[in-house]
């Protein structure tokens, strides 16, 4: 079973910058993404959504749950309020409240959703260090949660 990850981010390309990240740790074998979508807001307070697509096998007819559930919790986000439908997925108005504080004008938010967990946490938890971020929701246990939070709040390494 996978995971659904929301973080936000205080810069507006920040969220890219994981999700480039996250392509790369997937193209090592080390995570497998099943669906991704970036939600930013300008300077001037336009919302954009940019959805990675569906992730899954080509041909696969299964619908962009990541993307369309990115999409509703964007929408109601700036109204700070949870609809029906993401109600039904356990997103409650305090999250909706939460997260509207991320989405003000020049910042970003991720949205991902994996297939399975990764089998070398370890070293996606270390590929992450330093990469920012609040995790807003997530599906991971309350202490892989917590390793996740350290990891992207931890000093940034030098590089060589």
């Amino acid at each position: 079973m996978g995971n659904l990850f929301v973080v936000g981010f205080d810069e507006p390309n920040q969220a890219e910058g994981v999700h480039v990240k996250l392509q790369e740790l997937q193209s090592e074998g080390l995570v497998d993404l099943a669906d991704v979508a970036v939600a930013v807001k300008d300077e001037t307070g336009k919302a954009k959504l940019h959805h990675a697509g569906n992730l899954l096998a080509e041909g696969a007819a299964f619908p962009s749950f990541c993307g369309s559930l990115a999409n509703l919790i964007f929408q109601n986000a700036t109204v700070g309020a949870a609809s029906g439908a993401l109600a039904d997925v356990g997103i409650t108005d305090r999250f909706m409240k939460e997260l509207a504080t991320v989405l003000i004008p020049s910042r970003s938010a991720l949205f991902v959703l994996t297939r399975r967990p990764t089998s070398d946490k370890d070293r996606v938890l270390e590929e992450l260090k330093g990469l920012g971020g609040k995790i807003f929701m997530t599906s991971l246990t309350h202490e892989d949660e917590a390793r996740l939070r350290a990891a992207l709040s931890a000093t940034k390494p030098a590089d060589p």
